[in-house]
């Protein structure tokens, strides 16, 4: 056997099992690592050079008006639209059923003449309300953080740099309260993007660079309104603290069923994110660099939990928790003669809390490079799920009972296991959670109580064995309990995967989504969370992260657990 076969032998056994990974509240304990959306966007957008370019600065003194940005690209040009307004302060709002935003965006293939402007205008601003062609792949919208912004405005127009401690417990201009891809309202689907535009072929990677050029614009308009109001004693924003701003993002229960609804694509991302760490921990070099760069990430993580601000006592809980575990590990690292990483993530595994746990992950898998960035091409799936019509009936059952043990341990005869239900609303058919024994509408439900599924399945199926045999083949079953059709040819499909389903039953009484939304956005890329309540959080996107005014210069990917900076 060649040492590469050694080697890949030697990472799948690192590989941690599904029971572990797949546990809902380690996947709500999730950072942002390497290969995020984020990350690897910016990677390609720093390396490739692209040219971003103001077209159209049309805006008034107070920073209303539009601007259009092209974008040169190896393969195309593309241009980022604005439409920045003056929005009444009982207008502005983060939930989904606003109307109107300070600024709406899109994104669209090509040069915008007068007449494209024209009719972008007509319909951007209005958001779900308009109607976009399939050359825009990206709508989005976003307010201002107005005390934030106006206190940033008042000390660059007299001279002043703006205060770093109020820079530190909001961290951002503008927040983004949705942003659409994938063929919603007219726009380009996922199938075009990325076939068309090999730039934006990555998953997510069009809607963050939408998210990258909100923040961008927040910093042009700050100081060009600054200016605008004292031309003779403003300054810029220091460059340093533009990169501390991040976009600020309200994410709801919107969300949430994506990760249930696509779990081939989960469980590849998931699979990613292992193998990358396996791979760190079974042959990353430990060494004076490495060990020093670990320490260096180890310090910055500690001044990133320090300086989140959030009012939610359970997340100031889990940061203090963190941080406090952090550094009972690295008193223990500085005295330790480790010989691989996988040390350090045992020590972790055997003494420390999930969520630290999960935080040391994040900063081996930033050790590496070299070692994980082949990974970055592999985080699309083809989501295809099949019924196998000619298993046999007692080998289903065995499937379900391997794969999902888990579903079959929870007790569905107690009614709190099965109190909420999934259903969109009609006003913005946006997902929201009812109460299945206080509040109608449970006959609308979304397929999004999976465990319950498996487990109404699984009765109908042990009743069917004693009757039939289990040698009856599972098409007959799926034709005489058309009901079970949907959840079969997912079980079947998902027990060939290794990591399979998040272990959550999204029917609970307790149910916890925002342990989904943080999971999700960890994959996106983003840090400091700030829950609002169990079913949406605040967050900030690009903290830390390199300016378009970087473009060309040096680069180093190393912006993860942003910290303030320091102006001396």
């Amino acid at each position: 056997m060649g040492a590469k076969a050694q080697t890949s032998d030697a990472v799948e056994a690192a590989m941690r099992p599904a029971h572990i990974v797949m546990d809902v509240e380690r996947l709500g304990s999730l950072y942002p690592y390497p290969l995020s959306f984020m990350r690897s966007l910016l990677r390609r957008v720093m390396r490739e050079k692209w040219q971003i370019t103001p077209a159209i600065f049309d805006l008034c003194d107070e920073g209303y008006g539009t601007a259009v940005y092209e974008v040169v690209t190896p393969n195309a040009l593309f241009s980022y639209v604005i439409f920045a307004k003056e929005l009444d302060a009982a207008a502005r709002s983060d939930r989904v059923i606003a109307q109107d935003w300070d600024m709406t965006v899109t994104l669209c293939e090509g040069r915008v003449d007068e007449a494209r402007l024209a009719e972008l205008k007509a319909n951007v601003p209005l958001q779900e309300n308009g109607r976009v062609d399939a050359s825009c792949f990206v709508l989005s919208r976003a307010n201002k953080s107005v005390r934030n912004f106006e206190a940033v405005v008042s000390a660059l127009s007299q001279g002043r740099q703006p205060d770093l401690d109020a820079m530190a417990r909001v961290g951002y201009l503008y927040r983004t309260t949705a942003v659409y891809g994938s063929g919603k309202f007219g726009m380009a689907n996922w199938k075009k993007v990325k076939t068309r535009w090999a730039d934006f072929a990555s998953p997510f990677f069009a809607e963050m660079f939408s998210c990258w050029m909100i923040r961008h614009f927040s910093l042009v308009q700050v100081d060009h309104v600054a200016a605008k109001r004292n031309p003779e004693t403003s300054v810029k924003m220091d460059e340093r603290i533009k990169r501390y701003v991040g976009i600020g993002n309200a994410t709801g229960l919107g969300m949430a069923p994506y990760l249930i609804n696509h779990p081939r694509l989960i469980n590849n991302w998931i699979w990613v994110r292992e193998t990358a760490l396996a791979r760190v921990v079974t042959d990353g070099a430990v060494d004076d660099v490495s060990r020093g760069n670990f320490d260096c990430f180890a310090l910055k993580a500690m001044q990133h939990l320090d300086e989140i601000s959030t009012d939610n006592e359970e997340q100031n809980r889990l940061n203090a928790n963190a941080r406090a575990d952090l550094e009972r590990l690295m008193s223990w690292f500085k005295k330790t003669k480790i010989t691989s990483w996988r040390d350090v993530a045992c020590f972790a595994q055997d003494n420390l809390t999930i969520e630290a746990q999960e935080l040391i992950n994040a900063l081996l898998l930033e050790l590496h490079p070299d070692l994980i960035m082949d990974l970055e091409d592999s985080l699309s799936v083809n989501e295809v799920y099949s019924l196998e019509g000619g298993m046999r009936a007692g080998d289903l059952k065995a499937l379900i009972e391997t794969h999902y043990d888990w579903a079959l341990q929870i007790d569905f005869s107690d009614p709190k296991r099965q109190d909420m239900f999934w259903y969109r609303s009609e006003e913005k058919m946006e997902p929201r959670l009812g109460r299945r024994f206080e509040e109608p509408g449970a006959g609308s439900e979304m397929l999004l109580g999976i465990g319950w599924y498996v487990r109404e399945c699984y009765n109908e199926l042990c009743a069917y064995v004693e009757a039939n045999g289990p040698d009856m083949m599972t098409a007959r079953f799926a034709f005489e309990y058309p009901e079970h059709r949907y959840i079969t040819r997912r079980m079947q499909t998902m027990a060939k995967t290794r990591y399979g389903e998040i272990r959550i039953n999204a029917i609970d009484a307790e149910v916890l989504p925002i342990q989904l939304l943080r999971c999700k956005l960890s994959f996106f890329g983003v840090g400091k969370f700030d829950p609002r309540s169990r079913m949406w959080v605040r967050n900030t996107m690009f903290q830390g992260a390199p300016l378009v005014s970087d473009i060309g210069g040096d680069f180093g990917d190393t912006w993860c657990f942003p910290i303030r900076p320091s102006l001396s």
